[in-house]
């Protein structure tokens, strides 16, 4: 999505106006139906003057093309100033300018990263040539536009209240800046000759039209490129706070202390949480005792599955375990534990839950630094635990220095935060001020299950990434006899997908013939996920109605509610009503580029159409 699109001439008479930012900030609500902050308006202003005075060169073309926060597809990130044109061979070019009014930064150890004031105090922060050269990276990786038209990108960075002081272009950061050129105060002239090394003539062709429109590529899935990330040959080039959790997390676990480390690290779905723990594996495994855990078996068993072959199957059991594997761990026996997806903690481990006394203790107890990704909003089930203050409790007990992180760069539904937001609103999971979301994310509500079926398979057609899903309100019938459907809605009939694929469903080429579960998609992503939501979830005059009667007798998920009951009648019933709408907030962003609904309930299917007119 292109927020403000114009050639030269008309940028800088905008400029001249002195409603530049106005006219931005209009583009947006046109586009988006949102406004940007107070602060983003003063930004504007302020770097858009500096950016007119670097244009009004005469050899800078009047028509070359000028774009402002053009939106990367299927990110939530966006490059600040984008000029397009063709060099002196009439070769087409897009500069790509992240533009900063920063005046000081601190010179850090850690690969990539500055230390500078964000939000009234000194934080780690990618360094501008790092965050534009992974911008322009990404762009080549979704855009096939880029490359099948040959338009070349040159990346760059402006900082026009920095002074130069030896740090922000320290040799440590030289591979970087080696990629995208760093220009500070005094180097306006230095800029406005490296454009127009590569724009001699204007934009002949729309370059940024063509980005714009251009055909996106498949999205790149964690499991896919499980292999690659171990060898150390990621596919992911983490941006912006992905690359600050990672650098952080990596040098506290290298240091030698008695002191334990907690590190807590929030991010809601497709922030990047398993691919941040993925590559810290990768980077750790060689020099420190590590391990990947999750609670749910489904990652392990896919990740377990593309390494096959690659690896031994001892040095995969070795990479990763289940979150119940720590109750007889000795004390620090690991440098590192990053457990992914700790939301899904439970007290006791074992098939019968009657070993150990709490996951999240043990995991504490056994490592020198452990790491919980966790997004408190995909607590499924009664016996998950995992929440930031039982871990904050635990690392107390132990005496651990904790470190709080988060993760908000938005890699999932299409990179729209808006539609996150916009869902936990209208599953009433919390209020937020989303009414709409960006329409770039593919969302629709159904009117049948099979047309949803459908719809599911023709996307599936692509590269096999489209997958059925439902809330767990019908039993496991099909396990006793093969003959019958699990799930039967009128003349529609589907099995579940635990008996034949179980854990590697999502991934097994014939299962987009079966239903999924929360439990074997969790933590795992498609390209486009169909969710038949049962009579769990019903909307009544406007208001969610959660009904856990409705669920199937053989989903274990509200194990326990009963008995709470009995003795806290409004706790059980708020535990419950919470669990089933995470469970659907879960289960409809599981899809990258789409998610379509079917709900079985009548009113509640009309009513979420109104909601999206």
């Amino acid at each position: 999505m292109i927020i403000y699109q114009s050639d030269k001439k008309a940028f800088i008479e905008n400029v001249f106006t002195n409603r530049i930012d106005e006219i931005i900030d209009d583009q947006y609500f046109l586009k988006a139906r949102r406004r940007f902050a107070p602060g983003e308006m003063r930004a504007f202003r302020n770097s858009l003057n500096f950016m007119d005075k670097i244009l009004s060169d005469k050899d800078i073309p009047e028509d070359a093309g000028v774009c402002i926060e053009y939106n990367i597809p299927q990110t939530s990130k966006r490059i600040d100033f984008v000029i397009t044109g063709q060099n002196a061979d009439k070769k087409d070019h897009a500069i790509l300018v992240e533009l900063k009014q920063w005046d000081k930064v601190n010179l850090t150890d850690k690969d990539g990263l500055v230390n500078t004031i964000l939000g009234g105090g000194f934080q780690d922060t990618s360094h501008p040539s790092y965050q534009v050269w992974s911008y322009a990276t990404l762009l080549e990786s979704f855009n096939e536009a880029v490359y099948e038209n040959d338009i070349k990108l040159k990346p760059c960075a402006y900082l026009h209240n920095y002074k130069e002081d030896g740090i922000i272009n320290n040799d440590f950061y030289k591979g970087y800046i080696e990629k995208a050129p760093i220009f500070l105060k005094d180097d306006a002239a230095k800029l406005r000759t490296f454009i127009k090394d590569f724009i001699k003539y204007g934009d002949k062709k729309d370059i940024l039209f063509s980005i714009d429109n251009g055909k996106i590529k498949p999205s790149k899935a964690l499991a896919d490129s499980i292999v690659k990330m171990l060898k150390k040959n990621s596919d992911f080039v983490m941006i912006d706070d992905q690359k600050v959790v990672y650098e952080n997390v990596l040098a506290i676990a290298k240091q030698t202390t008695d002191k334990k480390n907690v590190i807590i690290v929030e991010g809601g779905p497709g922030t990047g949480k398993s691919v941040v723990a993925v590559n810290l594996l990768a980077s750790a495994k060689d020099g420190l005792n590590v391990r990947y855990i999750s609670k749910n078996s489904a990652p392990r068993d896919v990740f377990g599955s593309k390494l096959s072959g690659e690896m031994k199957k001892t040095v995969i059991s070795n990479m990763f375990s289940g979150s119940g594997s720590f109750t007889e761990t000795d004390n620090n026996a690991f440098d590192l534990l990053l457990v992914d997806e700790a939301h899904r903690l439970s007290a006791k481990s074992g098939m019968f839950s009657n070993k150990g006394e709490n996951q999240i203790k043990e995991i504490i107890q056994s490592a020198k630094t452990s790491v919980f990704f966790l997004d408190e909003d995909q607590r499924v089930t009664f016996k998950d635990i995992g929440s930031k203050q039982e871990i904050m409790n635990w690392a107390g007990d132990h005496g651990a220095k904790v470190l709080e992180m988060s993760l908000s760069s938005q890699f999932r539904c299409n990179g729209s935060d808006g539609y996150l937001a916009w869902l936990d609103d209208v599953l009433q999971i919390k209020e937020t001020a989303n009414e709409i979301f960006d329409l770039e994310y593919d969302f629709k509500v159904v009117d049948s299950p099979n047309e949803l079926k459908e719809m599911i398979f023709e996307k599936n057609k692509i590269n096999n990434k489209a997958r059925l899903v439902a809330g767990y309100c019908w039993d496991w019938v099909s396990r006793k006899d093969k003959n019958l459907n699990d799930i039967v809605i009128g003349d529609f009939g589907m099995k579940w997908n635990l008996a034949s694929d179980g854990n590697l469903w999502i991934i097994a080429k014939e299962s987009v013939n079966e239903a999924g579960c929360i439990h074997t998609c969790q933590g795992l992503e498609v390209d486009y996920v169909g969710v038949i939501v049962g009579d769990d979830f019903v909307i009544r005059d406007g208001k969610v109605v959660t009904q856990p009667g409705k669920r199937a007798k053989t989903d274990k998920s509200l194990s326990g509610y009963k008995k709470l009951r009995e003795s806290h009648k409004e706790a059980a019933d708020s535990k419950a009503d919470l669990i089933i709408k995470n469970t659907y907030r879960t289960l409809m962003t599981r899809g990258m580029k789409g998610c379509y609904v079917y709900f079985t309930d009548e009113e509640t299917r009309e009513w979420f159409k109104r909601v999206l007119k």
